[in-house]
Order: C-alpha cells, then structure tokens, then sequence
C-alpha cells in the first residue's frame, strides 16, 4: 500500500550553479524529512540534507515561508514538493 504523499510546497526558482531550489511552504518540513519532488519533466525523491531562509541553516521551515532547499537534481519552477 503506498502511502498518500502531502504536498509541502512549491519551487519558485532554482539555481543551477549551487543546486539550489527556493520552495514556497504550505506545510512544514524539516531536516531528515524525505520529500518527492514532481513536475511535468521532474521526479525524484531525496531526504533534506539542508535548508535555509534568508541565508541562515535552518532545522525546520514553516508553512508561508520560502526555504532554499539544497537538491540532488535539477528541478524547475513550479514543481511540487510532497512529503
């Protein structure tokens, strides 16, 4: 039985260079969660190794904040991130 995955947030942009998506929470996530993420040519999942807002490490973001969430692979604005 797989187990029903709640969206989390979404990207709102993504920097290539360093492997990092800006995700805009609707649930709160923290460090050690693994999260799905899924988009039209995106799908992988991964457990977060680290986030941070406003440039600072954080354990945990909270739903209407925006985290820079460090990732695997490349993913694209408006992908969806469950967990």
């Amino acid at each position: 039985m797989e187990e029903e995955k709640k969206t989390v947030g979404k990207v709102t942009h993504y920097y290539p260079k360093i492997s990092v998506a800006v995700v805009e929470l609707q649930a709160p996530i923290n460090v050690g969660d693994k999260v799905l993420i899924k988009g039209s040519s995106t799908n992988f999942e991964q457990v977060v190794e680290s986030m941070q807002i406003e440039h600072k490490d954080v354990q945990r973001g909270e739903a209407g904040q925006s985290i820079g969430l460090r990732v695997k692979e490349r993913v694209r604005e408006n992908d969806l991130v469950y967990k």
